[in-house]
């Protein structure tokens, strides 16, 4: 296993052990996919076949520069909902970016937000949970959960269910805030700062958790169904123990589909949890899916699509080494990711080949683009800027 840096990695130790006050947690989103050697990849001319588009472009906030917390906009309920660290929530109109309303809460908000039910659901650095009300941004009630909040809260089948790093998962009722059940695990001494956000699949909550384990509890009492070891805990020192389930699950008809830093891409059964195959990939920003694959970029930011029945590679796309890439995602029927100098790229799903990119602006974009089904990309920087797209094939 490759060997993080380790001055980067306690220099953000330190960091964020006074940001959240207890356990050891290193690096973040934007750090934590360790030291590929060499400098970014240069940036080469091809043969567009698409060309990308500005539909509009406006600022969510002071954005959250080094934090690592990938805000990204959600969309849900025919509006676009946004956060920022200072407190700003926002709601926007997703075809024109024109603001609905804008509140400022006063909070170290450190989540995107969980939308659902009339509801706007986010965690903060202070280990708050904050639920308003999401035609008006009026609060409506707020919780503790004893650590702070970096995951998107899933807002499903009437709970807001907020992913800490403390290894505790809590459920709230959505109306009321009261607390409904809590699952916790044990953290290990030394783990990686952010988790994956839980998601719902086939009526049950699934959740990762810092030793490499995913659990599928039931949403009515937070009862157990299945766990299962996506990547065990190996090696002499903390360090090559840390197996931390990272970035964003992404869960099909009948699995789901979860990566750690331990090194391990993995399919298993809703149902039942059974693995139904492993390939040894790290994939610190998270996975995508279609119907035919799975896409993500490793940690030297080499993108692959894996298929989805076997985890046979279809293809890999190596012209980006070290751009610390996003999570793709599928956009005009083409695959996109953001990188460190505020680019964007779209490949060809079939072979990986570039098709399209455009420049944002300067600063990095970290936070997973979030698609529409009119056809519009949202993408935002760490500064705040962000800007929806359309693609064209040429």
């Amino acid at each position: 296993m490759r060997m993080p840096n380790f001055k980067t990695i306690l220099a953000a130790g330190l960091v964020v052990s006074l940001l959240a006050g207890c356990g050891t947690r290193v690096g973040s989103w934007f750090s934590s996919r360790g030291p590929s050697p060499g400098d970014p990849a240069e940036l080469v001319d091809f043969a567009a076949e698409a060309r990308a588009s500005q539909a509009w472009s406006r600022s969510t906030g002071e954005g959250e520069r080094r934090l690592g917390l990938r805000l990204h906009p959600t969309l849900a309920e025919g509006r676009l909902y946004l956060t920022d660290p200072s407190g700003r929530v926002s709601a926007v109109d997703p075809a024109s970016g024109q603001a609905v309303w804008s509140e400022g809460t006063g909070l170290r908000i450190s989540t995107a937000p969980g939308v659902g039910a009339g509801r706007l659901v986010v965690g903060t650095l202070d280990g708050e949970v904050v639920a308003l009300d999401a035609d008006s941004g009026a609060e409506r009630w707020r919780a503790r959960v004893g650590g702070e909040v970096l995951a998107r809260p899933l807002v499903s089948q009437g709970l807001a269910v907020v992913r800490a790093n403390n290894g505790r998962v809590s459920a709230f009722d959505l109306g009321s805030g009261q607390l409904r059940w809590e699952f916790e695990r044990p953290v290990p001494s030394l783990s990686l700062r952010g988790h994956a956000a839980p998601v719902t699949a086939q009526g049950l909550v699934i959740a990762g958790f810092e030793d490499g384990l995913v659990a599928a509890l039931r949403p009515q009492d937070g009862q157990r169904v299945w766990e299962t070891q996506v990547a065990e805990p190996e090696g002499r020192s903390e360090l090559e123990r840390m197996a931390d389930i990272r970035g964003d699950v992404q869960a099909g008809l009948n699995e789901v589909f979860v990566a750690s830093y331990g090194g391990q891409v993995m399919a298993l059964s809703i149902q039942g949890g059974q693995p139904l195959w492993a390939r040894d990939l790290r994939a610190p920003g998270g996975l995508s899916l279609d119907s035919r694959n799975l896409y993500l970029a490793d940690d030297s930011s080499v993108v692959w699509a894996l298929d989805r029945g076997s985890s046979s590679a279809q293809w890999r796309q190596e012209a980006l080494q070290n751009r610390q890439l996003t999570t793709p995602v599928m956009h005009g029927g083409l695959l996109l990711v953001g990188d460190l100098e505020g680019f964007l790229h779209w490949l060809s799903p079939d072979d990986g080949r570039i098709v399209a990119r455009t420049r944002h602006g300067r600063q990095p974009i970290r936070a997973t683009p979030q698609v529409s089904a009119d056809g519009l990309a949202y993408v935002v920087d760490v500064r705040g800027a962000m800007t929806a797209y359309r693609i064209a094939r040429d």
